[in-house]
This record gives C-alpha cells, structure tokens and sequence, in this order.
C-alpha cells in the first residue's frame, strides 16, 4: 500500500531536462501540481511569453 501523503501546492516550482524534453511542476492552489512536458523551442517561446506578460 502506498504512503499516505498530503496533498499541498507548497513547494518550489520545478523545471528539469529528461530526456529530449523539458517537464515544468507548477504548484497548484489547493493542492497537486500542474505537469507539463515541452520541446526545447516550446520552453523558449514560453520565457519569451512570460518575459513579456511581466513588464
């Protein structure tokens, strides 16, 4: 049986290489995280995107 664990956004937003590709864990509120795997050229166009939706 696995471990129980709890459920919390609290962490570090995370970013590592495996593989080929890119794989991001955003901290959701509420609990879990968001996972989201993307292409080199993909992280690219996503800073360019932030960088600019922040000022």
């Amino acid at each position: 049986m696995a471990a129980m664990k709890p459920r919390t956004g609290d962490g570090p937003l995370e970013v590592t290489k495996e593989g080929r590709g890119i794989v991001m864990r955003v901290p959701l509120e509420g609990g879990g995280r968001l996972v989201v795997e993307m292409s080199p050229g993909e992280a690219s166009q996503l800073g360019d995107a932030l960088k600019g939706a922040s000022g």
